[in-house]
């Protein structure tokens, strides 16, 4: 969707001066901090006036920050209009914001098009730290996140898997776009947990599954693409890029189905025996929240949009990612698939049991996460005060970048960094002991760390070890004939693979009912 054009010359000529006017308020703003501190800024690229690097950014941030950090060093600032953006590139800076000063950098400089699509930041990601995210996050992590919430929902996820194997086995010689296959999968993991529904017809779930897909891919699109509104937060009631007006959009789109759902539910009442999540946030919201915190249909929403969008494409990515690798790399390929023999059998198949004992797909699943972090620059932090991080002032409001993509490709720390190796994860290896998901470790922290890790990294990491597995040890795979495999990324909130994984599903199990 295009934003609409100015309707004058005399309106373009507004807004160029507002933008103008609120770009020299800004920057007089931070002569005068530099002036009252006695540290200075961290160092960076001089930029233009006025719009400082805005016109030099890649879309590719990731990799174009990791440039700029061989030039500037492991933590660099630059302006970006109006705001100042801090890039953090080292484990001993990233641990200085993400532990020693995590209460500082717990918050979240929403963007407007955030503030749109979570109902005014009212959800879990752009929460700021205090009692109603505390509330929030307890609440999922309880009730629908923790081991023991996971262990009562497997057959939901068996199930839907089990789906998915017999849909590529009745298409099997056919060309398949694996990660549409595994969004599509997760997403009704995701929905018949959060309230019972699945798409379960062949040309329904095909249909709606893109139709979803396209949504949530539209809107980490929108996340990540760079907005005046946020740049200069004087002209965001004026959306210049019509970016607020598409998230809207996709709002009411998204906002249509929750009602359903909702409404549904509540005509249902007592005769519905089985609590789902939304059943329990409904109950919750009937009672106004606990005693110090309310909690109202307007979290029921955006904790819903968060786990529909937040849970789906970043764990279909991860799948497709690991798919792609061993496609390129078949001998690791065979070699899970070997694992998987030999734990599982030919003639079974794979249960969530049987993940703890495959270290040799873990291995796969951790080296993915290194090479291909969901969220590169995971979800930016905001000094809540100014501070001093890596000897360098960190004013107040900042934007500060993890780019935990470099961290986990930095040559100092990693052996080939830009080679997928599994084995360095191996048993007996230093990594094994030391890299997991924890967020301990600041050379390896695909999931973020401190307060503000991830809340869904026990549903990932049995999503994707469960999907791959089953896929893996039900079929061997190919490139269809004529096809190049292409590992480039792209960049949004969410990395991408730039061009879709296409492969061909051949059946391997010694019986045919061991697809139904």
């Amino acid at each position: 969707m295009e934003s609409s054009s100015f309707p004058t010359y005399s309106t373009t000529l507004l807004y160029s001066v507002a933008a103008i006017t609120a770009a020299l308020f800004y920057v007089i703003l931070f002569q005068r901090w530099r002036c009252r501190r006695g540290k200075s800024l961290p160092p960076g690229p001089a930029g233009l006036p006025v719009v400082g690097s805005l016109p030099f950014l890649d879309p590719e941030l990731h990799t174009y920050f990791a440039r700029l950090a061989r030039v500037y060093g492991p933590i660099f600032s630059l302006r970006l209009g109006g705001k100042l953006g801090v890039v953090v590139s080292s484990p001993a800076i990233a641990r200085e914001v993400l532990k020693d000063q995590d209460p500082t950098f717990a918050n979240r400089d929403v963007p407007a098009a955030g503030r749109v699509i979570t109902y005014g930041g009212a959800d879990i990601v752009w929460n700021p730290n205090g009692p109603t995210w505390r509330m929030l996050r307890r609440m999922c992590v309880r009730e629908m996140l923790s081991p023991a919430g996971l262990d009562t929902v497997y057959g939901l996820r068996r199930r839907e898997v089990r789906s998915t194997i017999s849909h590529l086995y009745a298409r099997s010689g056919s060309p398949i776009d694996v990660g549409a296959q595994m969004f599509l999968t997760v997403m009704n993991v995701i929905t018949s947990t959060l309230w019972g529904g699945t798409v379960e017809a062949a040309d329904e779930r095909s249909a709606v599954g893109r139709e979803f897909r396209e949504l949530v891919a539209e809107i980490t699109d929108l996340l990540g693409r760079p907005n005046v509104s946020d740049f200069f937060p004087a002209l965001a009631r004026f959306d210049l890029q019509g970016i607020q007006k598409q998230m809207g959009v996709l709002l009411d789109r998204f906002d249509r189905i929750f009602a359903d759902i909702i409404k549904q539910r509540r005509q249902q009442g007592a005769e519905k025996k089985d609590k789902d999540f939304l059943e329990f946030m409904l109950q919750l919201e009937a009672e106004g929240g606990d005693s110090k915190t309310p909690f109202t249909m307007t979290h029921v929403k955006a904790l819903l949009m968060d786990m529909v969008v937040g849970g789906t494409e970043t764990t279909s990515n991860t799948t497709e990612w690991a798919m792609a690798e061993m496609l390129q790399k078949p001998e690791i390929l065979r070699k899970a698939q070997q694992e998987l023999d030999e734990v599982v059998g030919k003639n079974n198949i794979v249960e969530e049991t049987h993940i703890s004992k495959l270290p040799y797909l873990a291995q796969v699943i951790k080296e993915v996460l290194r090479l291909h972090p969901a969220l590169p620059l995971l979800v930016p932090h905001c000094p809540s005060s100014s501070s001093t991080i890596g000897g360098y002032a960190v004013p107040k409001g900042s934007r500060v970048f993890v780019n935990v993509w470099a961290i986990q490709r930095d040559p100092s720390i990693w052996k080939d960094p830009s080679e997928f190796w599994p084995e360095r994860f191996s048993e007996g290896s230093t990594a094994a002991n030391r890299w997991d998901f924890s967020g301990n470790d600041f050379d390896y922290f695909p999931f973020g760390s401190g307060r503000r890790i991830c809340a869904g990294i026990a549903m990932a990491e049995r999503m994707v070890g469960y999907s791959l597995a089953s896929l893996l040890h039900s079929f061997d795979w190919k490139l269809p004939e004529g096809a190049k495999l292409d590992l480039s990324e792209r960049f949004g909130i969410v990395l991408k693979k730039a061009e879709p994984l296409v492969a061909v599903p051949i059946p391997r199990l010694g019986k045919p009912e061991l697809y139904c």
